[in-house]
């Protein structure tokens, strides 16, 4: 386990690194709308929301790898039983997410009769689920509804990660930077 008062380099790297994928898959799908349906553009803004977010899918993989591997070191001062419930229910929630969104999406994708090429090549992945309209809007509500869900999770992180900083003064923050 971890002796250090900050997380592993390759595990500070990764948060960071999965941090601003995730702020550019928002970016991205929030940003479809600016471009015409149809447009070089507006493929370009799907194509990055898809493949940045199937990259934070086999990142985090590696990234609980690495965490399993090296633990995480303690806050300090020691948080209340009740504050280290919330810590850990808010970590599953975010890892959930990481992974559950791109399937997701990818599922959606696949039902929607979509035709995914891997980045920069003609080459199209063949989709192993046949179309389905029906459950490819399902999908895709899911998809968008645990989407906005999670701006408030993402929102909640980072407001404890400051009060943590400024208002309880313990050394959560800096464990990660």
């Amino acid at each position: 386990m971890n002796a250090s008062p900050r997380y592993a380099p390759v595990l500070r790297r990764l948060h960071w690194l999965m941090a601003l994928l995730i702020l550019v898959v928002y970016v991205a799908i929030e940003q479809r709308g600016l471009f015409e349906r149809g447009s070089t553009a507006r493929f370009a803004m799907m194509q990055s929301h898809f493949w940045l977010g199937l990259t934070v899918f086999f990142l985090v993989g590696w990234r609980l790898a690495f965490r399993m591997r090296h633990g995480a070191p303690p806050v300090t001062p020691a948080l209340p039983a009740w504050q280290a419930g919330f810590s850990k229910l808010g970590h599953v929630a975010l890892y959930a997410f990481f992974l559950i969104m791109p399937v997701l999406g990818l599922a959606t994708a696949w039902t929607d009769g979509k035709i995914l090429y891997l980045p920069f090549t003609d080459i199209a992945l063949p989709a192993p689920i046949a179309p389905d309209k029906e459950l490819a809007h399902q999908l895709e509500d899911l998809h968008g509804t645990i989407g906005e869900i999670f701006y408030w999770v993402i929102g909640l992180h980072v407001l404890a990660a400051v009060y943590h900083h400024l208002v309880r003064r313990d050394d959560t923050l800096r464990r990660m930077l």
